[in-house]
């Protein structure tokens, strides 16, 4: 549920660039939205249709890029997405912890028609 504030967001934000831009509408909005971010692209998509209704982003496409987390090896440094019931790093064996890889969420772009 709380995808619905964050997609009225989006929607300001992509409606002021439109706007500082002179432009007609906007066409597409790409988003960065990692698996670890807490927000559910469909859902943000479900909203978007919805309450864009009427306004400069009515019939714009949203394109979201997922980020799949990944661990980093505290022996080698390589970063690596987990394996189910491992830690274990693919490189030399060493074991894995959390980074931030997995956990963006942003706007990547905004295009706009003028």
């Amino acid at each position: 549920m709380h995808e619905f504030p964050i997609t009225e967001q989006i929607i300001k934000i992509a409606e002021e660039e439109a706007r500082k831009a002179n432009a007609s509408r906007v066409a597409k909005i790409t988003l960065v939205v990692g698996d670890y971010s807490g927000f559910i692209g469909e859902s943000i998509q479900m909203y978007f249709d919805i309450i864009s209704k009427g306004t400069l982003c009515d019939g714009a496409v949203i394109e979201i890029q997922r980020v799949k987390p990944k661990l980093q090896c505290s022996a080698c440094g390589a970063y690596f997405e987990r394996r189910p019931m491992s830690f274990e790093c693919p490189e030399c064996g060493g074991e894995g912890g959390p980074t931030e890889i997995g956990k963006e969420f942003y706007i990547d772009s905004i295009e706009v028609e003028t």
